[in-house]
């Protein structure tokens, strides 16, 4: 028997990762691009004449209006940073998975969420990764201690199950997703087995008693979450924790919100004393603030980006350094790499400004990862002022992304962009032309071409 007639008789093979179904056995998956992740699947018994007989239902049908909105509305969970992201608060019923690298805070931060939600209501942590000691001790550190806040250091879902029944809890939080087993599945904690009936049961026990719950995931090397792709689906809010190790910075990111907007983002700082919500965090981003318009030093330029719905103030710095270098270096932090080079390029063309035997280096400020297209005027003008020694004002914005011929196209929200500038002290700005700039107070001047800008910059 060949092997196609064996894998069509047992049904073919399945991708774990993301469920889809292939006749053959093949090395990557054609859905997800997964590599080994295709596995045997048995094709379904067949039995003549049987047929689907219809089932007492478990509640009866009513009218969507009849449906009561009270016990569904979101709560607020005392971190303003991270209610922002879920749309208000957190919904009876809803589970959350947080996902994010290790040490980026993940457990700080869903500590600080249960000792919030402990001042109102009883709150379960559970963790799979640590003792009941160890959590205790961070929860010192940062001032997590509340009557109600219960702690269990358990990796099985039915110990978890009955330390729920016991205290009853209105907040289930698990650290993590990954550590947990049950018995009645096979496999290693942390497979793709386990982790999915694990959050299976999880999610109808949420649904079941209205119970919210918050579980942390690991992300693999490539940055995606850890486990099966159709863990995404199960849960109903799925949160990104992004942080570099260099910088206090951390930012909660939307991905998926059945309650809410999915593009939202909240900005916190990581501290000795725990973690802290950022209202307002342009501060951050920006080296200075000039004062009465005063000159700042030459290569930087400031501009304001969305993050989400989030209009978020960043400087942009260059330096243009050496000459008649056969190979010159291009180096980028905080940008697009692949976009900066080709800025460099428009600004040689179209620009007439000589790069080509010089080493030119482009960063962000305070840790921020810009890689909108309406940060490219800001790339392009902080190179012209690193190039020619001549330092941008210092209550300036400038706004636009940058064409291959040298024009100024128009980017969205300038009007709430510009309103966040003037906010925090800009009066001036450069936009591209035909750009609903609104009523924001701000002198505004409106350019077309690259060319006519660096003929100011002099």
């Amino acid at each position: 028997m060949t092997p196609r007639s064996r894998s069509a008789r047992s049904g073919g093979y399945r991708c774990t990762e993301c469920d889809q179904r292939t006749a053959q056995w093949v090395g990557r998956c054609p859905g997800c691009q997964a590599w080994g992740s295709l596995e045997q699947v048995e094709a379904p018994r067949s039995i003549p004449g049987r047929t689907v007989v219809a089932g007492a239902p478990s509640t009866p049908a009513r009218r969507i209006a009849d449906v009561e909105l009270d016990a569904s509305r979101a709560r607020a969970t005392g971190v303003d940073e991270l209610d922002r992201v879920l749309g208000g608060g957190l919904v009876p019923g809803a589970v959350v998975l947080l996902a994010g690298e290790p040490g980026v805070g993940k457990s700080t931060l869903l500590l600080e969420v249960a000792a919030k939600a402990a001042a109102r209501s009883r709150v379960l942590y559970v963790s799979g990764e640590e003792s009941a000691g160890q959590v205790r001790l961070r929860a010192e550190r940062t001032g997590g201690l509340h009557d109600e806040l219960y702690l269990a250091a358990e990796s099985d879902l039915e110990s978890v199950l009955g330390h729920v029944e016991t205290l009853q809890p209105s907040l289930l939080v698990i650290d993590s997703i990954q550590t947990m087993s049950t018995a009645g599945v096979d496999g290693s904690p942390g497979g793709v087995t386990q982790t999915r009936a694990v959050t299976v049961g999880l999610t109808a026990l949420a649904k079941e008693r209205g119970l919210a719950v918050l579980l942390v995931g690991h992300v693999t090397k490539d940055g995606g979450i850890a486990g099966p792709r159709v863990l995404e689906h199960l849960v109903d809010v799925v949160l990104h924790f992004e942080g570099d190790k260099h910088s206090a910075l951390r930012m909660v990111r939307g991905v998926k919100n059945r309650f809410g907007p999915a593009d939202e983002v909240g900005c916190f700082e990581l501290r000795d004393s725990g973690i802290v919500g950022l209202p307002d965090p342009s501060g951050l981003f920006l080296g200075r603030f000039g004062q009465g318009g005063e000159a700042v030093q030459p290569g930087t330029a400031v501009t304001v980006v969305m993050d989400g719905r989030r209009p978020l103030l960043a400087e942009v710095q260059a330096l243009v350094a050496g000459a008649n270098i056969p190979s010159p270096r291009r180096a980028v932090t905080g940008l697009d790499a692949s976009r900066v080079p080709m800025l460099l390029a428009v600004l040689e063309r179209r620009g007439n400004l000589k790069l080509h035997d010089q080493e030119v280096y482009t960063a962000t400020v305070g840790g921020m990862r810009v890689t909108e297209p309406a940060a490219d005027l800001a790339i392009a003008l902080a190179v012209v002022s690193a190039k020619r020694d001549v330092s941008l004002p210092a209550d300036l914005i400038v706004l636009g992304e940058l064409g291959l011929a040298g024009e100024l196209r128009r980017v969205h929200g300038v009007g709430r962009r510009l309103a966040e500038a003037a906010r925090l002290g800009f009066t001036r700005a450069i936009v591209p032309p035909d750009s609903d700039t609104g009523s924001t107070g701000m002198k505004i001047t409106e350019a077309s071409s690259l060319r006519e800008l660096m003929n100011r910059v002099r």
